[in-house]
Protein backbone atom coordinates (compact mmCIF):
# COMPACT_ATOMS: atom_id res chain seq x y z
CA UNK A 1 0.00 0.00 0.00
CA UNK A 2 1.79 3.34 -1.04
CA UNK A 3 0.77 5.98 0.66
CA UNK A 4 1.67 10.21 0.33
CA UNK A 5 1.40 12.88 2.28
CA UNK A 6 0.38 16.37 2.13
CA UNK A 7 -0.37 19.60 3.87
CA UNK A 8 -4.72 19.61 3.64
CA UNK A 9 -7.24 21.87 4.38
CA UNK A 10 -9.31 22.62 7.56
CA UNK A 11 -12.35 21.26 5.69
CA UNK A 12 -10.58 17.98 4.61
CA UNK A 13 -9.67 16.87 7.50
CA UNK A 14 -12.65 18.14 9.65
CA UNK A 15 -14.54 16.42 7.22
CA UNK A 16 -12.02 13.31 7.89
CA UNK A 17 -12.90 13.20 11.50
CA UNK A 18 -15.80 13.20 11.50
CA UNK A 19 -16.10 10.33 9.42
CA UNK A 20 -14.13 8.72 12.31
CA UNK A 21 -16.35 6.80 15.16
CA UNK A 22 -14.26 9.26 17.56
CA UNK A 23 -10.72 11.11 17.56
CA UNK A 24 -8.96 12.97 20.33
CA UNK A 25 -10.59 16.96 20.71
CA UNK A 26 -6.37 17.42 20.64
CA UNK A 27 -6.67 16.30 16.82
CA UNK A 28 -9.75 19.01 15.71
CA UNK A 29 -8.57 21.41 13.32
CA UNK A 30 -9.87 23.84 15.74
CA UNK A 31 -7.43 22.75 18.60
CA UNK A 32 -4.45 24.38 16.75
CA UNK A 33 -6.70 27.61 17.45
CA UNK A 34 -6.77 27.01 20.99
CA UNK A 35 -2.91 26.54 21.01
CA UNK A 36 -2.15 30.26 19.55
CA UNK A 37 1.45 30.02 20.73
CA UNK A 38 2.11 27.04 18.34
CA UNK A 39 2.11 26.89 14.83
CA UNK A 40 0.02 24.27 12.36
CA UNK A 41 -0.40 22.15 9.97
CA UNK A 42 -2.99 19.94 8.94
CA UNK A 43 -1.56 17.41 7.09
CA UNK A 44 -3.14 14.33 5.11
CA UNK A 45 -2.58 10.54 3.82
CA UNK A 46 -3.58 9.79 0.87
CA UNK A 47 -3.94 5.86 -0.53
CA UNK A 48 -3.47 4.96 -4.79
CA UNK A 49 -6.97 6.08 -5.38
CA UNK A 50 -6.94 9.19 -3.97
CA UNK A 51 -8.38 8.68 -1.15
CA UNK A 52 -7.74 10.80 2.35
CA UNK A 53 -7.34 7.63 4.83
CA UNK A 54 -5.62 9.52 7.84
CA UNK A 55 -4.74 13.26 9.15
CA UNK A 56 -3.13 14.71 11.91
CA UNK A 57 -2.65 18.47 13.57
CA UNK A 58 0.69 19.28 14.30
CA UNK A 59 1.61 22.17 16.02
CA UNK A 60 5.39 23.77 16.13
CA UNK A 61 7.17 25.33 18.69
CA UNK A 62 10.19 27.40 17.53
CA UNK A 63 12.93 27.11 19.56
CA UNK A 64 14.21 30.04 21.39
CA UNK A 65 16.95 32.00 19.26
CA UNK A 66 16.78 29.74 16.00
CA UNK A 67 14.37 28.83 13.37
CA UNK A 68 13.86 25.25 14.22
CA UNK A 69 11.00 23.52 15.87
CA UNK A 70 9.25 20.79 17.95
CA UNK A 71 6.71 19.11 15.68
CA UNK A 72 4.06 17.97 18.01
CA UNK A 73 0.91 15.39 17.40
CA UNK A 74 -1.22 15.71 20.49
CA UNK A 75 -2.58 12.47 21.17
CA UNK A 76 -2.36 11.70 17.40
CA UNK A 77 -2.01 11.65 14.11
CA UNK A 78 -5.49 9.57 13.45
CA UNK A 79 -4.05 6.76 11.25
CA UNK A 80 -4.43 3.00 10.79
CA UNK A 81 -1.86 2.19 13.72
CA UNK A 82 -1.99 -1.50 13.54
CA UNK A 83 -1.75 -1.25 10.02
CA UNK A 84 1.79 -3.95 9.23
CA UNK A 85 2.93 -1.32 7.55
CA UNK A 86 3.12 1.36 10.48
CA UNK A 87 6.30 2.76 8.10
CA UNK A 88 4.96 3.79 5.40
CA UNK A 89 2.77 6.18 7.61
CA UNK A 90 5.18 7.71 9.88
CA UNK A 91 8.39 7.89 7.49
CA UNK A 92 7.02 10.29 5.11
CA UNK A 93 5.51 12.43 8.08
CA UNK A 94 9.16 12.17 9.42
CA UNK A 95 10.46 13.25 5.70
CA UNK A 96 8.04 16.46 5.86
CA UNK A 97 8.21 17.48 9.29
CA UNK A 98 11.87 17.46 8.92
CA UNK A 99 11.49 19.65 5.53
CA UNK A 100 9.28 21.50 7.74
CA UNK A 101 12.27 22.56 9.60
CA UNK A 102 11.61 20.33 12.76
CA UNK A 103 15.04 19.21 15.27
CA UNK A 104 12.27 16.66 16.74
CA UNK A 105 8.96 15.08 16.75
CA UNK A 106 7.01 14.04 19.70
CA UNK A 107 3.76 12.44 18.88
CA UNK A 108 0.81 10.17 21.06
CA UNK A 109 -0.25 7.32 19.63
CA UNK A 110 -4.20 6.72 20.23
CA UNK A 111 -3.19 3.41 21.27
CA UNK A 112 -4.39 1.67 24.25
CA UNK A 113 -2.06 -1.21 25.99
CA UNK A 114 -3.93 -2.18 29.02
CA UNK A 115 -6.88 -2.08 31.38
CA UNK A 116 -8.27 -2.53 34.87
CA UNK A 117 -11.86 -2.54 36.06
CA UNK A 118 -12.73 -1.20 38.74
CA UNK A 119 -12.67 -4.22 40.85
CA UNK A 120 -9.34 -4.87 39.62
CA UNK A 121 -8.13 -0.98 41.17
CA UNK A 122 -10.19 -1.82 44.35
CA UNK A 123 -8.46 -4.97 45.07
CA UNK A 124 -4.99 -2.70 44.44
CA UNK A 125 -5.88 -0.40 47.14
CA UNK A 126 -6.65 -2.60 49.06
CA UNK A 127 -3.32 -4.65 49.11
CA UNK A 128 -0.43 -3.00 51.09
CA UNK A 129 2.31 -4.51 48.76
CA UNK A 130 0.37 -2.68 45.55
CA UNK A 131 2.13 0.97 45.02
CA UNK A 132 1.37 1.23 41.29
CA UNK A 133 -1.10 0.93 38.63
CA UNK A 134 1.26 -1.44 36.99
CA UNK A 135 1.56 -4.07 40.09
CA UNK A 136 -1.75 -5.11 39.75
CA UNK A 137 -2.83 -7.66 36.82
CA UNK A 138 -4.99 -5.76 33.85
CA UNK A 139 -8.36 -6.85 33.00
CA UNK A 140 -7.91 -6.30 29.75
CA UNK A 141 -4.50 -7.03 27.45
CA UNK A 142 -4.44 -5.41 23.87
CA UNK A 143 -1.64 -7.45 22.06
CA UNK A 144 -1.60 -5.38 19.12
CA UNK A 145 -0.34 -2.27 21.07
CA UNK A 146 2.71 -4.03 22.12
CA UNK A 147 3.30 -4.69 18.18
CA UNK A 148 2.81 -0.91 17.83
CA UNK A 149 5.67 -0.32 20.59
CA UNK A 150 7.83 -2.55 19.22
CA UNK A 151 7.29 -1.20 15.71
CA UNK A 152 8.08 2.39 16.68
CA UNK A 153 11.56 1.05 18.63
CA UNK A 154 12.96 -0.35 16.01
CA UNK A 155 12.09 2.71 13.41
CA UNK A 156 13.95 4.84 16.35
CA UNK A 157 11.21 6.75 18.01
CA UNK A 158 12.21 6.83 21.47
CA UNK A 159 10.60 6.76 25.07
CA UNK A 160 11.67 8.49 28.17
CA UNK A 161 10.74 7.35 31.73
CA UNK A 162 8.43 10.56 31.79
CA UNK A 163 7.62 10.39 28.68
CA UNK A 164 9.80 12.09 27.13
CA UNK A 165 10.80 15.65 26.68
CA UNK A 166 9.01 18.63 24.98
CA UNK A 167 7.27 21.75 25.68
CA UNK A 168 4.04 22.29 27.24
CA UNK A 169 1.20 19.97 27.45
CA UNK A 170 1.91 16.57 27.87
CA UNK A 171 -0.97 14.43 27.68
CA UNK A 172 -1.71 12.26 30.38
CA UNK A 173 -0.76 8.25 29.96
CA UNK A 174 -3.48 6.67 32.36
CA UNK A 175 -6.76 8.17 31.98
CA UNK A 176 -9.79 6.74 33.47
CA UNK A 177 -13.39 6.19 31.46
CA UNK A 178 -16.74 4.74 31.88
CA UNK A 179 -17.64 2.64 28.95
CA UNK A 180 -21.73 3.38 27.67
CA UNK A 181 -22.01 0.87 24.38
CA UNK A 182 -24.11 -1.75 25.41
CA UNK A 183 -25.30 -0.74 28.60
CA UNK A 184 -28.42 1.09 29.81
CA UNK A 185 -28.41 3.71 32.07
CA UNK A 186 -29.32 1.94 34.95
CA UNK A 187 -26.30 -0.45 34.27
CA UNK A 188 -24.09 2.58 34.50
CA UNK A 189 -25.67 3.73 37.89
CA UNK A 190 -25.67 0.03 39.29
CA UNK A 191 -21.76 0.06 38.36
CA UNK A 192 -21.28 3.11 40.47
CA UNK A 193 -19.87 2.42 44.49
CA UNK A 194 -22.54 2.98 47.34
CA UNK A 195 -20.80 5.66 47.92
CA UNK A 196 -21.13 7.81 45.02
CA UNK A 197 -24.74 6.33 44.65
CA UNK A 198 -26.03 7.70 48.04
CA UNK A 199 -24.40 11.33 47.04
CA UNK A 200 -26.04 11.43 43.92
CA UNK A 201 -29.43 10.77 46.32
CA UNK A 202 -28.43 13.52 48.71
CA UNK A 203 -27.72 16.22 46.02
CA UNK A 204 -31.02 15.48 44.79
CA UNK A 205 -32.62 15.37 47.70
CA UNK A 206 -31.14 19.01 48.95
CA UNK A 207 -32.35 20.20 45.81
CA UNK A 208 -29.06 20.47 44.10
CA UNK A 209 -29.99 21.17 40.27
CA UNK A 210 -27.67 20.97 37.52
CA UNK A 211 -27.52 23.36 34.59
CA UNK A 212 -25.90 24.08 31.56
CA UNK A 213 -24.09 27.84 30.84
CA UNK A 214 -22.86 29.62 28.01
CA UNK A 215 -20.21 31.99 26.78
CA UNK A 216 -21.66 34.56 28.99
CA UNK A 217 -20.78 32.47 32.52
CA UNK A 218 -17.17 31.65 31.69
CA UNK A 219 -16.37 34.46 33.85
CA UNK A 220 -18.82 32.35 36.49
CA UNK A 221 -16.74 29.44 35.82
CA UNK A 222 -13.25 31.05 36.32
CA UNK A 223 -14.21 32.76 39.86
CA UNK A 224 -14.99 28.79 40.41
CA UNK A 225 -11.52 27.22 38.86
CA UNK A 226 -9.64 29.99 40.86
CA UNK A 227 -10.90 28.98 44.07
CA UNK A 228 -10.11 25.83 43.13
CA UNK A 229 -5.87 26.53 41.64
CA UNK A 230 -5.41 28.07 45.28
CA UNK A 231 -7.05 24.95 47.22
CA UNK A 232 -5.10 22.47 44.80
CA UNK A 233 -2.03 24.50 44.25
CA UNK A 234 -1.59 24.98 40.76
CA UNK A 235 -1.19 27.76 38.19
CA UNK A 236 -4.43 28.54 36.88
CA UNK A 237 -5.52 29.26 32.81
CA UNK A 238 -6.63 32.83 32.35
CA UNK A 239 -10.51 33.72 31.63
CA UNK A 240 -9.24 34.45 28.08
CA UNK A 241 -8.19 31.15 27.03
CA UNK A 242 -11.23 29.11 27.59
CA UNK A 243 -13.10 32.11 26.35
CA UNK A 244 -10.71 31.47 22.89
CA UNK A 245 -11.37 27.48 23.45
CA UNK A 246 -14.93 28.24 23.53
CA UNK A 247 -15.62 30.27 20.87
CA UNK A 248 -12.92 28.30 18.01
CA UNK A 249 -14.44 25.17 19.03
CA UNK A 250 -17.83 25.84 19.01
CA UNK A 251 -17.35 27.69 15.85
CA UNK A 252 -16.37 24.76 14.74
CA UNK A 253 -19.10 22.38 15.78
CA UNK A 254 -21.93 24.12 18.09
CA UNK A 255 -21.74 20.88 20.45
CA UNK A 256 -18.05 20.45 20.59
CA UNK A 257 -17.36 22.12 24.15
CA UNK A 258 -20.55 22.76 26.94
CA UNK A 259 -20.62 24.07 30.60
CA UNK A 260 -22.48 23.09 33.67
CA UNK A 261 -22.92 24.39 36.95
CA UNK A 262 -24.04 22.25 39.72
CA UNK A 263 -26.06 24.98 41.91
CA UNK A 264 -27.72 25.25 45.59
CA UNK A 265 -30.19 27.62 46.86
CA UNK A 266 -29.25 29.71 43.62
CA UNK A 267 -25.24 29.59 44.37
CA UNK A 268 -22.88 27.61 41.84
CA UNK A 269 -21.04 25.40 43.70
CA UNK A 270 -18.96 23.32 41.42
CA UNK A 271 -18.47 23.89 37.16
CA UNK A 272 -17.21 22.14 34.67
CA UNK A 273 -16.23 21.64 31.04
CA UNK A 274 -17.37 18.99 28.42
CA UNK A 275 -15.47 18.05 25.30
CA UNK A 276 -17.41 16.39 22.35
CA UNK A 277 -15.87 14.62 19.35
CA UNK A 278 -17.92 11.73 18.02
CA UNK A 279 -18.89 9.28 20.52
CA UNK A 280 -16.11 10.06 22.60
CA UNK A 281 -16.70 12.63 25.71
CA UNK A 282 -14.56 14.16 28.16
CA UNK A 283 -14.46 15.58 31.51
CA UNK A 284 -12.11 18.12 30.51
CA UNK A 285 -11.77 20.61 33.30
CA UNK A 286 -13.73 21.04 37.22
CA UNK A 287 -13.61 23.57 39.22
CA UNK A 288 -15.51 23.63 43.01
CA UNK A 289 -15.89 26.04 45.46
CA UNK A 290 -15.11 25.86 49.54
CA UNK A 291 -18.12 25.85 50.56
CA UNK A 292 -21.53 23.48 49.83
CA UNK A 293 -19.42 20.34 49.57
CA UNK A 294 -22.14 18.14 52.52
CA UNK A 295 -24.67 18.42 49.16
CA UNK A 296 -22.66 16.74 47.04
CA UNK A 297 -22.70 19.19 43.88
CA UNK A 298 -20.10 17.35 42.31
CA UNK A 299 -21.26 14.05 42.33
CA UNK A 300 -24.40 15.35 40.45
CA UNK A 301 -22.95 17.34 38.24
CA UNK A 302 -21.23 14.07 36.91
CA UNK A 303 -23.93 12.09 36.65
CA UNK A 304 -25.85 14.33 34.64
CA UNK A 305 -23.09 14.93 32.43
CA UNK A 306 -22.65 11.15 31.93
CA UNK A 307 -26.43 11.15 31.27
CA UNK A 308 -26.34 13.90 28.34
CA UNK A 309 -23.19 11.82 27.12
CA UNK A 310 -25.18 9.00 27.18
CA UNK A 311 -27.91 10.51 25.22
CA UNK A 312 -25.89 12.27 22.51
CA UNK A 313 -24.94 8.04 21.72
CA UNK A 314 -21.70 8.84 23.03
CA UNK A 315 -19.99 5.03 23.27
CA UNK A 316 -17.20 6.18 26.41
CA UNK A 317 -17.54 9.05 28.95
CA UNK A 318 -13.82 9.79 29.75
CA UNK A 319 -13.00 11.59 33.05
CA UNK A 320 -9.27 11.99 31.61
CA UNK A 321 -6.04 11.99 33.58
CA UNK A 322 -5.34 9.79 36.74
CA UNK A 323 -1.80 9.11 38.56
CA UNK A 324 -0.70 5.44 38.13
CA UNK A 325 -0.01 5.68 41.96
CA UNK A 326 -2.70 3.29 44.73
CA UNK A 327 -0.47 4.96 48.02
CA UNK A 328 -3.12 6.20 49.48
CA UNK A 329 -0.54 8.71 51.39
CA UNK A 330 -0.20 10.35 47.31
CA UNK A 331 -1.19 13.62 46.99
CA UNK A 332 -2.65 12.43 43.83
CA UNK A 333 -4.22 9.67 44.87
CA UNK A 334 -7.38 11.17 45.81
CA UNK A 335 -8.31 11.39 42.17
CA UNK A 336 -8.51 7.78 41.29
CA UNK A 337 -10.28 7.36 44.63
CA UNK A 338 -12.85 10.01 43.57
CA UNK A 339 -12.94 8.30 39.74
CA UNK A 340 -13.16 4.51 40.81
CA UNK A 341 -16.40 5.33 42.36
CA UNK A 342 -17.57 5.62 39.34
CA UNK A 343 -17.11 1.85 38.18
CA UNK A 344 -15.54 2.82 35.00
CA UNK A 345 -11.44 1.51 34.29
CA UNK A 346 -8.27 2.65 34.07
CA UNK A 347 -6.82 3.04 30.79
CA UNK A 348 -3.46 2.97 29.77
CA UNK A 349 -1.94 4.45 26.68
CA UNK A 350 1.59 3.25 24.64
CA UNK A 351 2.54 7.02 25.26
CA UNK A 352 4.03 9.59 24.38
CA UNK A 353 7.05 9.09 22.13
CA UNK A 354 10.14 11.33 20.39
CA UNK A 355 11.99 11.08 16.98
CA UNK A 356 15.18 13.54 17.13
CA UNK A 357 15.62 14.92 13.74
CA UNK A 358 18.52 16.65 14.99
CA UNK A 359 19.87 14.36 17.80
CA UNK A 360 22.01 17.22 18.79
CA UNK A 361 19.08 19.93 19.14
CA UNK A 362 16.74 17.15 20.60
CA UNK A 363 19.39 16.42 23.38
CA UNK A 364 19.65 20.16 24.12
CA UNK A 365 16.04 20.76 24.36
CA UNK A 366 16.38 17.39 27.06
CA UNK A 367 18.50 19.28 28.78
CA UNK A 368 16.93 22.70 28.92
CA UNK A 369 13.16 21.05 29.42
CA UNK A 370 15.27 19.20 32.57
CA UNK A 371 16.17 22.89 34.25
CA UNK A 372 13.15 24.04 33.82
Amino acid sequence: MSLTLRTISREQHLAFIQSQPAASHCQVPAWADVKTEWRSENLGWFDKSGELVGAGLVLYRQLPKIKRYLAYLPEGPVINWYAPNLDDWLQPMLAHLKQQGAFSVKMGPPVVIRRWDSTAIKAGIQDPDVKRLKDVEATHIEPRAFEVADRLRKMGWQQGEDGGAGFGDVQPRYVFQVPLANRSLDDVLKGFNQLWRRNIKKAEKAGVEVVQGGYEDLAEWQRLYEITAVRDHFRPRPLSYFQRMWTVLNNEDPNRMRLYFARHNGVNLSAATMLVVGGHVWYSYGASDNIGREVRPSNAMQWRMLRDAYAMGATVYDLRGISDSLDETDHLFGLIQFKVGTGGEAVEYVGEWDFPLNKLLHKALDIYMSRR
